[in-house]
């Protein structure tokens, strides 16, 4: 399948000189195994050897080039912690080369006293003289040719040096050939594009700063060469997906009208339009794969359970599955709250349910007793047999990867493929709901449910933490209930919750037993237990780590304090806050910050304190820290990019996404000059998935 031209940069790293196994394996720890892997390691700066001043025109730190007269050797004497000097000169002035823990019969060979010599390095002012430490290149004259002008700067790892990798690049790069090009030419002049092969090189040889410039045009040609990669992929498996059978599910409407009447207040518009969408899907002939993004508190449960009823009014069954325990326990509750009087048998299964308990909950779902089936990723284990599964929702779906999504499709009946609703209440930026979840439809739902108040969000010094404390016990009178956060410390689980304790004690101090403490090193069943009493206000504070995040709901709860908030991200402060907020009452977060050393850190806060709108929350923190960071990328499904970045060429995906779709219109299976061209695009980005589903549709 793969096409011949892409043969060499297939090979395996050890076919190139001077690579044997040991720097193959530390090249696959940090790019990958192939030549075409180191294709894409780019330089991250540039050394220019292009100075070279005489000895009396250099009167800052540069980097030059030097012809010099070896002088006078000076030898430190044995066991001496003193530097190895040896003193050059040219016709203006003079300069020390330095050495620490030098051998000095090597450094004779290498600068005869007497004999011109060129140098290479950073020419550095110590006091009044010049110096230069330890030297890149020193060499004869007629050797000139074996100093580059310009060296590339690339990221390490341990064991391969600078000089090494460059060296391993510069012969891997030997094996470049010109590919058939699969842009457009009219896309090309216009954005004053390379060819890729031009480009690939442009970006391993920079000549000036600039060409190292994220936005510089080589990289942003091949930014868009692997967005288009990634969209075209995106497209084909979207496409694809559509052509397998799905069950058409019409909605009936008695059990949809039952759970409007329960509800106490009216959809918003919002949640009307996402439903229409989400039915018209379920109502097709395909399979539905669409993502529900809802801001915290914006009613997605509902909309949820509303198009889960479709797949129950049609004889079918439905499973909703949340991260945690906690949570597909609290969608549980909620939901039997919103269908009373329907006669819908709803069921929990987590991790929890052993014994007979488990297996009469089994035992009901196999034969249909169960309509709905609310639970964690338990709900995925083989020994889950569904009489009649027709629909999954998925909440928190950056959580699940896109193998824990196929295992659910395969639960489903084996006639069709199982309609699938995820939905997150971490709002994402458009440019990774693109890349991220491009195979999917999208719904937002960007209101608030009526009756929300705005949370009053105020930023405060921890040194004013007493004043804060005082204030807590005018809450408490007033009958408020207070969560209070402590602070991610280093990434580390122990110290956050060590943290945690030592902030529960202090509060205890004051405020007795109405104090309790969630954490994550806390079995589930006391973290529930814990909950339970704050949800019933057998406790009025609740010291937690940041375990409380996503989908906690005690409307009571009106002061959300955050402790050392500078070093929480953007869009984990908007969850945490969105904890408060959801009763009648008006409510408060206190985000109380340490010492702010970052413009970032600033910056998240000034955001916080203007605005409640998580997708605006969420294109700023993705100005500010980037994707991975946002959504974790290790959990997150997110694809990661050899040559792109979100941040710096996120402004091109767009772009991408519609020429993709333009394409494939055009070109459904990619069989014209520029298809089988953009064929080769697939394979050279590792998008061959893309490929597979074409031949396999």
């Amino acid at each position: 399948m793969r096409p011949e031209i892409l043969f060499p940069f297939y090979a395996d790293t050890e076919s190139l000189t001077g690579v044997g196994g040991r720097i193959a394996a530390l090249l696959e720890k940090l790019v990958g195994r192939k030549v075409g892997d180191l294709f894409w390691h780019l330089p991250v700066d540039m050394i220019d050897r292009r100075s070279n001043p005489a000895l009396d025109d250099i009167d800052y730190d540069q980097i030059a080039t030097l012809e010099v007269t070896v002088g006078k050797h000076d030898a430190p004497p044995q066991k001496s912690r003193r530097p190895y000097r040896v003193f050059c000169h040219d016709d203006s002035g003079e300069i020390q080369l330095i050495f620490f823990h030098a051998r000095g019969d090597y450094l004779r060979r290498q600068l005869p006293e007497g004999q011109k010599r060129l140098i290479s390095g950073k020419v550095e002012m110590s006091g009044s003289h010049l110096q230069m430490s330890h030297p890149d290149y020193m060499l004869p004259l007629d050797k000139r040719d074996e100093i580059p002008a310009v060296e590339p700067v690339y990221p390490l790892t341990a064991g391969i040096s600078g000089k090494v990798m460059a060296k391993i690049i510069r012969h891997a790069l030997e094996r470049l050939v010109d590919l058939p090009e699969w842009q457009d030419m009219s896309v090309m002049a216009r954005e004053g594009w390379p060819s890729w092969k031009e480009a690939v090189l442009k970006l391993h040889n920079p000549e000036k700063p600039e060409d190292l410039d994220m936005k510089c045009p080589a990289r942003m040609r091949l930014a868009y060469d692997e967005f288009l990669a990634n969209q075209l992929a995106l497209v084909i498996m979207r496409q694809q997906a559509r052509k397998k059978k799905g069950r058409i599910l019409k909605s009936k409407g008695p059990l949809k009208a039952q759970v409007l009447a329960n509800l106490p207040y009216e959809l918003t518009m919002a949640q009307k339009e996402s439903l229409t969408e989400i039915e018209e899907d379920l109502s097709a002939p395909y399979a539905m794969m669409r993502l529900l993004q809802g801001d915290v508190g914006s009613g997605k449960t509902v909309v949820a359970l509303l198009a889960m009823l479709v797949a129950v009014e049609n004889g079918a069954q439905a499973a909703m599955i949340a991260p945690t325990e906690i949570l597909a326990r609290q969608h549980f509750d909620s939901l039997q709250d919103m269908i009373k009087g329907t006669g819908l048998r709803l069921a929990v299964l987590t991790g929890r349910d052993k014994g007979k308990s488990r297996e009469a909950i089994l035992a009901s779902l196999s034969t249909g007793e169960i309509d709905i089936l609310v639970g964690t990723h338990a709900l995925f284990q083989k020994d889950v047999m569904y009489h009649d599964l027709a629909m999954a929702v998925i909440d928190e779906q950056h959580r699940f990867g896109v193998e824990q999504r196929l295992a659910l499709a395969a639960k489903g009946n084996a006639d069709y493929t199982m309609d699938i609703l995820a939905m997150t209440a971490t709002p994402i930026p458009r440019t990774l709901t693109l890349t991220a979840y491009g195979d999917m439809d999208g719904s937002r739902l960007w209101e608030k449910p009526p009756g929300r108040k705005p949370v009053d969000t105020r930023t405060i010094p921890l040194n004013r933490l007493d004043e804060v404390v005082r204030g807590l016990r005018r809450a408490l009178e007033g009958g408020a209930r207070v969560y209070w956060i402590c602070p991610l410390v280093e990434e580390s689980e122990a110290l956050d919750f060590a943290a945690a304790e030592e902030r529960h004690r202090t509060l205890q101090k004051i405020f007795g037993n109405r104090v309790g403490l969630v954490h994550g090193k806390m079995k589930a069943r006391e973290k529930d237990a814990v909950m339970a009493d704050f949800s019933a206000g057998k406790i009025d504070i609740l010291v937690a780590t940041t375990v409380i995040e996503v989908g906690v709901n005690v409307p009571e709860a009106t002061v959300m304090v955050i402790e050392h908030a500078e070093r929480f991200g953007l869009s984990q402060l908007h969850q945490l806050r969105g904890r408060v907020g959801r009763g009648a009452d008006k409510s408060i977060c206190l985000l109380l910050y340490g010492a702010l050393q970052s413009e970032a850190s600033k910056a998240r806060l000034k955001i916080m304190r203007e605005t409640e709108d998580g997708f605006v929350i969420a294109e700023e923190d993705l100005k500010l820290r980037g994707a991975g960071e946002l959504l974790g990328t290790r959990q997150s499904g997110l694809p990661s990019f050899k040559v792109a970045s979100l941040e710096d060429h996120g402004a091109l995906i767009a772009m991408a996404r519609d020429d993709a779709k333009l394409i494939l219109q055009k070109d459904p299976d990619l069989s014209s000059e520029r298809g089988k061209a953009l064929r080769i695009l697939l394979y050279l980005f590792d998008r061959d998935e893309g490929v597979r589903y074409l031949a396999s549709g």
